[in-house]
């Protein structure tokens, strides 16, 4: 099973409306910050596909999470990925990805666009793995836990609290009991929102993300009231690199401190978990790919912690992806699910993938266990020339 091509396709997809809501007044169509976070967001969708086609006609699809800037991802696939994998046995995942992670490995490049490069490389293989034997992606990674996996609503992507609440009704009626609020507004003004949302359902639970917006200070200080509300978990507190604050802040709290979606690589996550710096671990499969995302899980799973796979604007082919690891995870509270994204995550599929509020089925197919359609994908492509 020789590997003949390799292929990354940058795309942006226009949504009904941009992650996380309406960007700020004046943004205009190029990437703006949010206030008061840090990071750059983009008005549509963007993201890079990889394509990775063998000699015997087989074909396998992956996904990079570069929700800005995903021209960047597909030039290191097309110009130094690509080229290493021309010709090699497909077969061959695992020394494949130690041949990999090591073409840029002493220059410190095992994240950032090189390892959302190599992530999608990686998906794209255990993609097509399962294509060539007939057998599901989740089956491959050693089994799957459950066929159905259970997920939470992510966002609800309102300005005010009034219109949250009333967001939050409409999910409540839905049967959703599992919510994430994305916040980081002030201690005051999260807890104003906590309260609001939790209110609509005595049985809904409640988290926080954060958005790495405060210090230890005002981190701790919502804590603590978070504490005293008995709220799921609180997401990406800190600055992502103080690992130290995040060790202090996670023994200080009762609720969880969830931290994953920056980092990319086991030696990452290892230092986090051997520190005790988080309580719930999140790595997004299209930043990990699969073969680290495991690793990644094991570690977790030998400090006892439990996994929540990340997932945000990542299209069909990364939803897909993050199923299939978490079905694959033993102790697994809900995977992300992002209502705003599903849409735009099924234009690229001939069929969509189901689900959402209360919990994906896991794709039963050969590999990913979706099919890329490849007409819109081009078409996709060429609107970026």
């Amino acid at each position: 099973m020789t590997i003949t091509a390799v292929r990354a396709y940058p795309l942006r997809l226009a949504g009904p409306e941009s992650y996380l809501g309406a960007p700020p007044a004046g943004a205009g169509d190029g990437y703006f910050v949010r206030p008061p976070w840090r990071s750059l967001y983009s008005p549509a969708f963007e993201t890079v596909l990889v394509r990775v086609d063998t000699a015997d006609g087989y074909t396998g699809w992956g996904e990079a999470l570069a929700p800005v800037g995903p021209e960047i991802v597909a030039a290191v696939v097309d110009r130094l990925l690509a080229p290493a994998l021309v010709g090699a046995d497909e077969t061959q995942i695992r020394p494949l990805w130690t041949m990999l992670s090591g073409l840029m490995r002493e220059r410190g490049h095992l994240v950032g666009h090189q390892a959302d490069a190599l992530a999608a490389v990686d998906i794209a293989l255990w993609d097509l793995r399962g294509r060539t034997t007939g057998r599901p992606v989740a089956e491959l990674l050693g089994g799957a836990y459950r066929t159905h996996v259970p997920t939470y609503v992510s966002g609800l992507p309102r300005p005010t609290d009034a219109e949250r609440v009333e967001l939050a009704r409409e999910w409540v009626a839905k049967g959703v009991r599992h919510v994430k609020l994305a916040l980081g507004h002030g201690v005051d003004a999260d807890l104003a929102t906590y309260d609001a949302v939790a209110a609509v359902h005595p049985d809904l639970r409640v988290a926080i993300d954060a958005h790495w917006a405060y210090d230890l200070a005002d981190a701790l200080r919502l804590g603590r009231a978070l504490d005293e509300r008995r709220a799921w978990f609180l997401e990406a507190p800190l600055v992502p690199e103080d690992v130290t604050a995040h060790t202090e802040l996670a023994a200080a709290l009762v609720t969880p401190v969830a931290i994953g979606e920056s980092l990319r690589n086991r030696y990452e996550f290892r230092e986090w978990l051997a520190r005790r710096a988080l309580d719930l671990c999140q790595p997004d499969v299209a930043r990990t790919g699969l073969t680290e995302a495991m690793s990644v899980v094991e570690l977790a799973a030998a400090h006892h912690v439990p996994v929540a796979p990340h997932h945000s604007v990542g299209l069909g082919v990364a939803l897909a992806a993050g199923i299939h690891l978490a079905a694959a995870v033993e102790s697994l509270p809900a995977f992300e699910y992002q209502p705003g994204t599903l849409p735009v995550a099924n234009r690229i599929l001939t069929a969509p993938i189901s689900g959402g509020p209360d919990g994906f089925d896991v794709p039963a197919g050969p590999g990913l266990g979706i099919t890329v359609d490849v007409d819109a994908v081009e078409a996709a492509g060429k609107d970026q020339r």
